[in-house]
C-alpha cells in the first residue's frame, strides 16, 4: 500500500486528535496507491471498546466495493502498537479489504490482512 506524505500526517493527527478513543476512517485505494482518506464516525466513542464504523460509513464502503475500488479501513491504537488485536481479527468481515492501524504512540501505520483468523502485514510505502 502507498501514501503520500501529506496522508500519512492526516491519519497521524487524526488519531492523536481523538485520543484516548480510537480514530477511524476509510480509503479508496487503485493499484496499491491510497487515493482518497474519508474521516468517519466512530459509532463506540469510547475510549474503552474500540471501534465501530457507523452504519452511513459501511454504505459508503460497500458503494465503493461494488464499483471496484480497494478498500482501506483503519483506525487507531493510543496506546499501543499498531498491531491487529483479538476484537480486530473478530470485528474484520471483509477479507478482501485492508485494514490499517495507526499507532501515534510509536508514530507507525502499518497495514494488515485479516482474512479468517489469518493475519497477513501488507507494506506500507510512503512516497
Amino acid at each position: 500500500m502507498r501514501l503520500s506524505e501529506t496522508q500519512r500526517d492526516e491519519l497521524l493527527t487524526h488519531a492523536r486528535e481523538t485520543s484516548p478513543e480510537e480514530c477511524c476512517g476509510y480509503g479508496r485505494m487503485r493499484d496499491g496507491r491510497v487515493e482518497e482518506l474519508v474521516r468517519a464516525r466512530n459509532a463506540y466513542a469510547s475510549p474503552r471498546y474500540g471501534f465501530e464504523l457507523d452504519f452511513q460509513t459501511l454504505v459508503a464502503l460497500n458503494d465503493l466495493d461494488d464499483e471496484g475500488h480497494g478498500i482501506v479501513v483503519y483506525h487507531s491504537h493510543p496506546r499501543s502498537p499498531a498491531e491487529p488485536s483479538q476484537m480486530d481479527r473478530n470485528a474484520a468481515q471483509y477479507p478482501h479489504w485492508l485494514y490499517v492501524i495507526v499507532s501515534p504512540l510509536e508514530e507507525s501505520i502499518r497495514a494488515w490482512w485479516l482474512r479468517g483468523g489469518e493475519v497477513e502485514e501488507e507494506p506500507v510505502e510512503v512516497a
